[in-house]
């Protein structure tokens, strides 16, 4: 009796339809780790700090142990929890230890108010240094001090949108993170950072990973509805909406926290710690340019340009001579 021949074409593609499954979706059960490591993304000037110093505060009110870490070279996110003073950050500390031969010390770079422990990676001076490469040194430092024996519910991470390099994509590359929560405004650049994040979130589940988006907190927000509509058309949760309000902006300025239950704001960071907390991390949706530009008035951001090629003589302008043509032309016969 002859040997059944296998089915070589069916075994191929059993493996392309393997190759092509999502192995992000397919989780066995719920995490076991109790820390919520959380990262938070925006554009620079968006509002980050300001959301992420009152939640963490309101947060720790609310019986939490809370971790606060400033992963944007500009340094405001403890600036705004501690009143305005700059904390010696993570990178300037170590140059520094380094140079003098001692060891950094937790109290040498962490700092605590009101309940929230807080501390800044940092990032190089202008021109000697890439942030991104800052970013992972910040990380392989805490590693050293002890980062995945520290007992927190929740560490929260600023991370700065605008760059898309790998070190400040780490959350997202390494799964540090379980979820990641944007904050955007009703404007369009806000919003193409929050879809760049997201697109960037898709990419690495489509690689296996298993970072996902909480949801959108809309800051500075004026009522025009982008960011809502924004929110709805990538598939995530708007978990609260800050007005544009003139005192929230003056206690800010000012570093005056809001996010405690004696401020007349506490209700909503209240709420919103709430929404983080229980926020699962869902896969985006990313919009492409034209998508994004169809959430605005097209009078508004250009929208209704038609795209004009350019031609070779358009380039040499002044320089623009006829040149003979090496075609063949052939006479009709």
């Amino acid at each position: 009796m002859k040997d059944e021949v296998p089915n070589l074409k069916d075994f191929d593609q059993r493996l392309r339809d393997e190759a092509h499954e999502d192995l992000a979706d397919i989780i066995a059960e719920e995490p076991t780790s109790k820390t919520q490591i959380i990262a938070i993304y925006g554009k620079g000037g968006i509002g980050k700090s300001f959301t992420l110093a009152n939640l963490s505060h309101m947060m720790a009110e609310q019986g939490k142990r809370v971790l606060l870490i400033g992963c944007d070279p500009k340094s405001d996110t403890t600036s705004l929890l501690f009143g305005g003073k700059a904390c010696p950050t993570i990178i300037e500390t170590s140059t520094r230890k380094k140079l003098a031969g001692e060891e950094v010390a937790i109290g040498d770079v962490c700092f605590k108010r009101g309940g929230v422990f807080a501390m800044e990676l940092g990032g190089p001076e202008v021109g000697r240094g890439c942030g991104g490469r800052g970013i992972i040194h910040g990380f392989e430092l805490l590693e050293k001090l002890g980062f995945h024996d520290w007992d927190f519910d929740y560490v929260l991470l600023d991370f700065l949108g605008d760059v898309v390099c790998g070190g400040f994509g780490l959350p997202i590359a390494r799964d540090m993170a379980q979820k990641v929560i944007l904050v955007a405004s009703n404007d369009l650049q806000s919003l193409y950072v929050a879809n760049n994040v997201c697109s960037a979130v898709e990419y690495f589940r489509k690689l296996g990973g298993n970072v996902g988006v909480a949801g959108l907190v809309i800051n500075k927000d004026d009522g025009s509805g982008e960011a809502q509509a924004f929110a709805e058309a990538v598939d995530i949760p708007v978990l609260a909406s800050i007005p544009q309000n003139d005192d929230l902006r003056k206690k800010s300025a000012n570093y005056q926290i809001v996010g405690t239950a004696e401020s007349e704001w506490g209700a909503l960071f209240a709420a919103l710690g709430d929404n983080v907390a229980v926020a699962p991390p869902v896969r985006p949706t990313p919009l492409d340019q034209d998508a994004l530009l169809n959430l605005f008035d097209a009078s508004e951001t250009g929208g209704d340009v038609v795209l004009e090629p350019a031609t070779d003589m358009d380039m040499r302008g002044k320089n623009a001579e006829p040149k003979p043509s090496l075609e063949v032309v052939y006479d009709d016969a």
